[in-house]
């Protein structure tokens, strides 16, 4: 659907949430009242250490199970996402990187505008102890690639939907898969 028009009217602003309507014009000639969310784009990471691991985490949130995932957060207010993904490494895992990659952009939903951001980085190398959020319980696990597609992002418990579907694809097209693999791994 593409962006927020200038003439919509927030009518709920939340925490991570903004409600915007307008009216839009139907094919007929009459109007209806559309509705978009507007929330903080948000970076996800796949760091890969000296050994070829790849760094994800077992995450869970108050009120939640815990999930497998990327490790990644919100874009703060006037951060560029390769800025919020280099704070989100260092606070979710300690780590700091030389090189991030941009493996791929996606906006997951038509009515909501939100902007996905995924990251490679190499040269990874442990600073710090973990600063999580007082809502933030996470445990790095250090995996090999092929355990990560082939296990780790088909479990039900892999939140990173988008990521799977990006692994999916790859796996069903030899050429995208070599490319994938060098991605990480080269």
């Amino acid at each position: 659907m593409g962006k927020i028009p200038k003439v919509a009217k927030k009518v709920f602003s939340g925490k991570v949430f903004d409600v915007y309507q307008w009216e839009q014009e139907m094919f007929d000639g009459s109007f209806k009242t559309f509705e978009m969310i507007d929330r903080p784009d948000t970076v996800e990471v796949i760091p890969v250490d000296e050994n070829g691991n790849l760094i994800i985490s077992r995450e869970q949130q108050p009120g939640g199970k815990p999930k497998v995932g990327l490790i990644g957060g919100r874009v703060d207010p006037g951060e560029t996402p390769l800025e919020a993904i280099k704070r989100e490494l260092l606070e979710e895992s300690g780590y700091t990187a030389e090189d991030f990659t941009l493996w791929y952009k996606e906006s997951p939903f038509e009515k909501i505008q939100w902007d996905i951001y995924v990251y490679i980085a190499k040269g990874v190398k442990k600073v710090s102890d973990q600063k999580l959020e007082v809502g933030e319980k996470i445990e790095l696990m250090y995996v090999s690639f092929d355990d990560f597609i082939n296990t780790y992002v088909m479990e039900d418990t892999f939140r990173d939907v988008e990521c799977k579907f990006e692994v999916m694809q790859a796996k069903s097209d030899p050429e995208k898969f070599i490319k994938l693999k060098t991605l990480f791994l080269n």
